[in-house]
């Protein structure tokens, strides 16, 4: 059985409320975890080109950068992309309860209080309803190493459950044109692409989202048309 299949069954089976309310005696929300589970199966998403593969393109605000040190996750922010097209109105965000302040260096870059953190939701509910936000979307996330370990030990600290999503590093992209291009800042700047908030989830995922569009439509013209190009090229290149 596919491993994300498997992990949403268990969600549901052994989570009490569970994954987004879910459980076997509410017929709606067992149709959504099988019509969840159709969607997984056999899925491909390395051939699928990029004009119609979906992807949740996500950000996450830390206190650091080392969560198996106890660095946490203050915010997360996400927005669905549909092939080239960004779904504004598709927007995920939520700040992450704690009651431990941010230092002074965080809350300054993030604008994140600890009075704005202790009127947040706890991990497991916001990851819960981040789960439902994204379903069985691939992940796309700039310097993606970060979220994906903050992913990895988030997940099992709230759920006792491994993180499967696939997630894709921009950088993946922009490393076929433009070697030299490194941070989201460099990026963006390269694109003409305007960040409202910096180091705020949402709006840096917004950003993300445009880069990825925008890399896309290049590397297209070089005929890069799938992931599976992409990372044969990155298996290759050395």
């Amino acid at each position: 059985m596919n491993p994300f299949i498997q992990f949403v069954k268990d969600l549901s089976d052994r989570l009490g409320s569970g994954f987004s309310s879910l459980n076997q005696n509410d017929p709606s929300k067992v149709a959504y975890m099988r019509n969840l589970e159709r969607e997984m199966k056999n899925r491909d998403v390395l051939d699928i080109p990029f004009d119609e593969l979906n992807v949740v393109v996500f950000d996450l605000e830390t206190t650091g950068f080392y969560p198996y040190k106890g660095d946490q996750i203050l915010s997360i922010g996400a927005v669905k992309v549909q092939g080239l097209n960004i779904l504004e109105q598709e927007t995920f965000y939520s700040l992450v309860y704690s009651d431990t302040a941010p230092s002074k260096e965080i809350e300054d870059l993030t604008g994140i209080t600890q009075e704005m953190l202790s009127e947040a939701d706890p991990l497991r509910d916001v990851l819960k309803d981040f789960y439902s936000f994204i379903k069985s979307d691939v992940l796309v996330a700039h310097h993606a190493n970060h979220e994906k370990q903050f992913m990895n030990h988030a997940t099992w600290l709230a759920l006792r459950k491994n993180f499967q999503h696939r997630i894709v590093d921009t950088m993946f992209l922009t490393k076929i044109a433009h070697q030299d291009l490194v941070s989201l800042d460099e990026c963006c700047a390269h694109y003409d692409i305007s960040i409202e908030q910096r180091h705020h989830a949402l709006d840096d995922a917004k950003a993300t989202a445009k880069l990825w569009v925008e890399s896309i439509q290049e590397i297209k013209k070089l005929n890069y048309t799938t992931l599976q190009d992409v990372y044969t090229y990155l298996a290759t290149s050395g």
